[in-house]
């Protein structure tokens, strides 16, 4: 008899603990509070009190850019320790930013190249984990990954408008490619009216209106690009949570590169934290794709003329239909060869093209060459998804 009263109690003990476990597993954990990097590690004496619209609520108004995280990786660099730089690296960021505006105000041209007027400290833009490193991938998701992810930025193939991302047909970067700096196009312009805030993007003219009237959210069978966004105030921070998005944007720059699941969840705050900062933190939750929660968080300043510029970029765009017809091409072009006895690789999509480090395999090889230096504007491959073509 206490055999069994003792079986029992294991029994149940383990069913307890199944059921917590899936009631833990089944909760988004909390999204950390806000991060204000802008500071730099240390706080100013007097606290900012943000100002107010005309009907109470803190004015987040004004047109914005990711442009000063110039030099900020997405990751922190795993020999550096800490969310701000020592003084050293902080010393040669300065500069660096320095070098680039005399660099800007020298150039000579009609392109817009957004650069950097002032230096923050971060040495990433994940402040959580706090090693400043992005979650482990899931096992689902590396199943899932596949050359579509890059787009044009990849080598195909491209058989159907599907194999190019969402950027390339200039429909949507999605919401974080849309705030992350790449080499123009940096704008964010915000706008408040009684119960919602609207946030326009300069890359994609994309606009996101934020409901804080208490709403409740769409029915989960709609699925948007953008999600659906409901936020509301915590005193001076804007809260936003969106749900409701599809599996064919990411989060990279541009919106480049793995693809998250439907099942994403994200917490943005937005604060003022200076007159000429607003603080922007994104928090990505999706066990679907990543092992865990992580945040990115950096600060927003003031766009160099205030206003976002015209991005005249067309959903039914030729480039689409140019490239599609170069593939065929090559196609054909890979069948004469045959024909030859000649049997050679295939043409990948940036091969002549030297800001994206193209040439170097097949035929017609651009200047850049297969060993044209990494990184930087006008030679080499850009980070994925880092710049148009």
């Amino acid at each position: 008899m206490k055999r069994i009263v003792g079986i029992l109690g294991i029994l149940t003990a383990i069913i307890i603990s199944s059921l917590t476990t899936s009631i833990v597993f089944g909760q988004r954990a909390a999204a950390p509070p806000l991060a204000i990097t802008a500071y730099n590690g240390t706080a100013p004496e007097k606290p900012y009190a943000a100002p107010k619209t005309p009907w109470g609520d803190p004015d987040l108004q004004g047109v914005w850019s990711s442009d000063d995280t110039q030099g900020i990786p997405m990751q922190r660099p795993q020999n550096i320790s800490g969310l701000y730089q020592s003084e050293e690296l902080w010393a040669a960021r300065q500069k660096q930013t320095q070098a680039g505006i005399q660099n800007a105000l020298n150039a000579i041209g009609t392109f817009r190249g957004d650069y950097a007027r002032r230096a923050f400290r971060q040495t990433s833009l994940i402040v959580d984990p706090a090693d400043g490193r992005q979650p482990a991938i899931t096992p689902a998701a590396e199943k899932r990954r596949a050359s579509r992810d890059r787009g044009t930025f990849g080598d195909g193939p491209f058989n159907t408008p599907e194999d190019f991302t969402l950027y390339d047909r200039c429909i949507t970067r999605g919401i974080v490619g849309s705030v992350l700096r790449v080499v123009y196009g940096n704008g964010n312009r915000i706008v408040q009216a009684p119960g919602m805030v609207a946030i326009s993007y300069e890359m994609i003219h994309d606009t996101r209106i934020l409901y804080t009237d208490g709403r409740p959210h769409v029915n989960q069978s709609i699925r948007q690009y953008l999600g659906d966004s409901r936020a509301r105030w915590v005193g001076d921070e804007l809260v936003v949570e969106t749900t409701n998005l599809t599996d064919k944007t990411s989060i990279g720059l541009n919106g480049n590169g793995l693809r998250h699941s439907d099942q994403m969840k994200i917490t943005e705050r937005f604060k003022r934290v200076a007159e000429d900062v607003v603080q922007y933190q994104i928090t990505i939750d999706d066990p679907v794709t990543y092992a865990s929660p992580w945040t990115i968080s950096l600060p927003l300043t003031p766009l160099e003329g205030n206003i976002l510029l015209p991005y005249e970029c067309h959903e039914g765009n030729l480039a689409l239909m140019q490239s599609l017809s170069a593939e065929r091409a090559e196609d054909r072009a890979l069948e004469e060869d045959l024909k030859k006895g000649i049997k050679r690789a295939r043409r990948p999509v940036q091969d002549g093209n030297p800001q994206a480090g193209g040439g170097g395999r097949g035929r017609g090889a651009g200047a850049g060459g297969a060993g044209a230096p990494a990184g930087g504007r006008g030679g080499g491959a850009p980070a994925e998804g880092d710049q148009e073509r």
